[in-house]
């Protein structure tokens, strides 16, 4: 199994992304997909969850509003679009997908905001 993250890179603050989570080797809709982050000297959090039950997708507050997670069952995929980026929304993001107590993550992607 396998979680391929994509879509990082530097943008502007204002401006937008859309990341990429590729699976292999299992099924994205079969699991709860997620998306953390994680910026240098913190701790890892949680900023988007998607249910394998296809109910309202959860959000860290200081995301709601600017970012959005979404799946496509047919690419096997999951996906953050994230709009009004700021400086603080700069981390390594990464992908984690869970069933039941097994997990797994990605490799990460990293994102900066800056101008």
């Amino acid at each position: 199994v396998q979680l391929v993250e994509s879509g990082g890179g530097l943008v502007q603050p204002g401006g937008s992304l859309r990341l990429s989570c590729a699976a292999s080797g299992f099924t994205v809709s079969s699991y709860a997909m997620s998306w953390y982050r994680q910026a240098p000297g913190k701790e890892r959090e949680r900023v988007a969850m998607i249910t394998s039950a296809g109910g309202s997708p959860n959000y860290v507050a200081s995301v709601q509003g600017r970012f959005t997670i979404s799946r496509d069952n047919v690419q096997n995929t999951v996906y953050l679009q994230m709009n009004k980026l700021k400086p603080e929304d700069t981390a390594v993001y990464y992908c984690k997908a869970t069933r039941l107590t097994y997990s797994f993550w990605g490799q990460g992607t990293q994102v900066t905001v800056s101008s």
